[in-house]
């Protein structure tokens, strides 16, 4: 692994400002285009803040560099930097480093997507503010200790202000590039106005989407793959619980017809 410490001076009352700046622009491009944010940290003063990125290797890192300087959201970021003024932070500097050997297990990232219908049969998709060439069904990273099944309401309702009811899950779809693990759901509008939402989605609508046109909203090959495998489902049994000492929190054993 190759990783990058990027490290800014700020004033202290401006942390609050910089960090909302970080996690609007800052982070989602980077995350958008393959790096992982290993953490970031600001001292005890207040007056700098440490981030550290993971790439694959060099030529990763420039690849990332090179996609995100021609993104669209760190356009809007520039914009959104010059209105807050240039001291939003004082001056920034980076280094880049090695690791001298393997510490920790290794880790996956899960994440969950919904397939969701309203009464008319139309699918719910979204398009990000980070990821704007495509249209995708709304969706998103895991919390530490929440469960898939609370986790995919919470972004659903996150990314697009509606209610959902889960129906179980149609496929689990791995990105080894960027260790990635992804859960898709089926499930049904319950309430709410499809709306976008600020910082996570830019346009959000329920669309006429079938095998023969999802090409036409959905323009990356693995996020039409998850819509396509969800519209004639085979639904897998699921389990959430706890151990020390061991309780089942939810099973679903269920075999839909759609």
């Amino acid at each position: 692994m190759f990783h990058r410490r990027k490290t800014y001076t700020i004033r202290p009352e401006r942390l609050d400002e910089f960090t909302e700046f970080f996690h609007t622009y800052l982070y989602p491009i980077q995350v958008s285009h393959g790096a992982r944010l290993v953490g970031r940290w600001v001292t005890e003063d207040k007056d700098e803040v440490m981030a550290l990125w993971e790439y694959r290797d060099r030529e990763h890192y420039e690849q990332v560099e090179r996609d995100y300087r021609s993104s669209s959201l760190r356009r809007e970021a520039m914009k959104k930097r010059a209105r807050l003024g240039k001291d939003l932070y004082i001056k920034s500097s980076e280094e880049f480093m090695m690791p001298t050997g393997h510490y920790t297990p290794p880790r996956t990232i899960v994440s969950v997507t919904a397939y969701v219908t309203n009464e008319a049969g139309e699918v719910l998709l979204v398009q990000n503010t980070h990821r704007n060439d495509t249209y995708e069904m709304p969706g998103g990273q895991v919390e530490e200790h929440e469960s898939i099944v609370d986790a995919v309401h919470r972004e659903v309702k996150e990314e697009t202000g509606i209610d959902i009811e889960v129906d179980g899950i149609t496929g689990i779809y791995q990105n080894v590039s960027s260790r990635v693990l992804c859960v898709t759901f089926r499930a049904r509008y319950v309430s709410g106005e499809p709306q976008p939402q600020p910082g996570e989605t830019q346009e959000v609508g329920f669309f006429k989407v079938d095998a023969s046109n999802v090409g036409d909203y959905i323009k990356r090959d693995h996020f039409q793959m998850r819509l396509l495998d969800a519209i004639d489902p085979t639904y897998m049994p699921h389990a959430i619980y706890k151990v020390r000492p061991y309780e089942l929190l939810e099973r679903v054993e269920r075999h839909h017809t759609v």
